[in-house]
């Protein structure tokens, strides 16, 4: 089922179309504020953003462009009042994938939607992250906020293998396993420590990676 995050301030328009979404099998998030909005897509990312022009907090457009500097694929639409050419062009610009004028169809949406989703793939699957930290496997990159950080190809696999597990404390054996014996090659447990202490300072000591004392460690977002 693919989620949707829907930002949207008038709750009449936001009823109507979560209920017509999700009885056409998806699963709908609404979203009355922009602040609201970002603190959700930090701790997960939806198949896709339907994203209000107007919020009461702030415009789209500059809300489009935050999120492409982080979840550059990510399947956006805007739905706006808007029918100037100068600001239609300003979505795309921002990053934006499709835009729907209100009032609009919920047919039409819904066909606009699913022709988004078959154009994307499943980009979703690509960005995993957790706090301020992100990574995108395809490009194999890692960011913490807005700064690319370099990192070596264990430090790389060490990071993905804790996100992948967000909120599930890793053993230091299976890490071990995972990311340096899984070819039978015997390595020292201090490997291990070492790796982290680097990943540890390379991302400045973010909070979400936790220590799990004698045990592992685990990722784990803000609350």
């Amino acid at each position: 089922m693919t989620e949707i995050f829907y930002m949207e301030d008038d709750e009449t328009i936001a009823a109507t179309v979560k209920e017509y979404l999700i009885g056409k099998g998806f699963s709908v998030s609404l979203f009355a504020t922009l602040e609201e909005s970002r603190k959700a897509l930090e701790r997960q990312l939806p198949g896709m953003v339907l994203l209000d022009w107007n919020m009461p907090d702030g415009r789209g457009v500059d809300f489009c462009r935050w999120i492409r500097v982080r979840w550059r694929e990510l399947p956006l639409m805007f739905l706006t009042v808007r029918d100037d050419t100068r600001d239609i062009v300003s979505g795309f610009g921002s990053g934006a994938d499709d835009y729907v004028t209100k009032p609009f169809e919920l047919e039409v949406l819904y066909s606009r939607i699913e022709a988004l989703l078959r154009r994307a793939g499943n980009a979703q699957s690509r960005y995993l992250s957790c706090g301020p930290l992100r990574v995108d496997t395809d490009r194999m990159t890692v960011f913490c906020g807005e700064e690319e950080v370099a990192v070596s190809q264990a430090e790389y696999q060490l990071l993905v293998v804790l996100l992948e597990n967000k909120g599930k404390t890793v053993t230091r054996e299976h890490l071990l396993e995972q990311i340096w014996d899984s070819s039978g090659n015997y390595v020292n447990d201090n490997t291990l420590t070492v790796a982290m202490k680097r990943l540890r300072e390379k991302l400045g000591h973010p909070s979400c990676l936790k220590t799990i004392r004698s045990f592992g460690y685990r990722m784990e977002d803000e609350t």
